[in-house]
């Protein structure tokens, strides 16, 4: 991804994207920021709480005549790289703030998002000029949701999906069993193409859906072969050898991910643990 940070980039007529200027292992080349909307707006993701991305949003939501259009600011997630910048923009704005309140018990979560109203599941969002149908995706994290701009049929995915990687699910508050059916759950809906959190537009949506559901489904049966194996243990003993095919410096984040499918497991009734042991039934 070549865009540059703090710059509006128009996608589609009434949707634009900024990326945050927070780089990394986990965020990419940053976290995107879509402003929804022409002559009112909505912020999806406003992102960290980084004082050059909040100044870069408030000049791309003002008109020409340098007025305020921002109404909403919603957050997909309340991980900290997507919505601590939502009270300094609704400070700004007077904007309302949309989303789900963070999961209770989650260390990893944005503390301070704080939203006015609890988005449902199938409500709609209705803009001047502009309509944002709510998808609740449990997964990722419990409290997430995707946002379908229905005039261009883009969803806005936050980290229900990335382009060029796999998301990493974090038990409790995210589950593999939960995320995979809510990646089976857009299968519904008519999208054309998918904005993610981290990284470009992906322009055959139905088939990387597929492809995340098809890669999670493969891993989680080499995990089972690998205990049938014989190879019982803790999840540090057992991520070296269940995801031998990812470099060794990213398995202390695939530990998470092996934690989420191996509770899917055993809610499937297929292994249990013993302390700290994961073994076959």
């Amino acid at each position: 991804m070549d865009q540059p940070w703090g710059q509006a980039v128009t996608l589609a007529r009434g949707l634009q994207r900024i990326v945050a200027p927070n780089p990394g292992p986990m965020t990419g080349h940053g976290t995107n920021t879509y402003l929804v909307g022409e002559h009112e707006l909505a912020v999806i993701d406003p992102g960290p709480n980084e004082p050059s991305h909040i100044d870069a949003i408030l000049k791309a939501g003002r008109d020409s005549e340098g007025r305020n259009r921002i109404r909403w600011v919603i957050a997909t997630h309340t991980h900290p790289d997507h919505s601590p910048a939502a009270q300094a923009i609704i400070e700004a704005t007077g904007a309302e703030c949309l989303g789900m309140s963070p999961p209770v018990g989650d260390m990893h979560q944005d503390v301070t998002f704080n939203p006015a109203r609890e988005l449902r599941d199938g409500e709609r969002l209705q803009g001047q000029g502009f309509s944002l149908l709510v998808v609740h995706t449990p997964g990722h994290v419990a409290n997430h949701v995707c946002l379908l701009h229905e005039e261009t049929g883009t969803l806005m995915t936050g980290d229900h999906i990335m382009q060029g990687s796999t998301v990493v699910i974090i038990p409790l508050a995210g589950d593999m069993k939960d995320y995979i059916e809510s990646l089976k759950k857009l299968r519904r809906f008519p999208i054309k193409a998918l904005a993610p959190g981290h990284g470009e537009l992906i322009h055959q949506p139905m088939a990387e859906v597929d492809k995340l559901i098809e890669h999670r489904l493969w891993r989680e049966k080499k995990i089972l072969s690998v205990l049938q194996q014989g190879h019982s243990g803790t999840l540090q003993h057992l991520t070296p050898i269940a995801y031998d095919d990812v470099d060794a410096s990213l398995h202390v984040i695939a530990q998470f991910s092996l934690w989420a499918h191996l509770i899917k497991l055993e809610k499937d009734g297929v292994v249990r643990k013993e302390e700290d042991r994961w073994i076959t039934k």
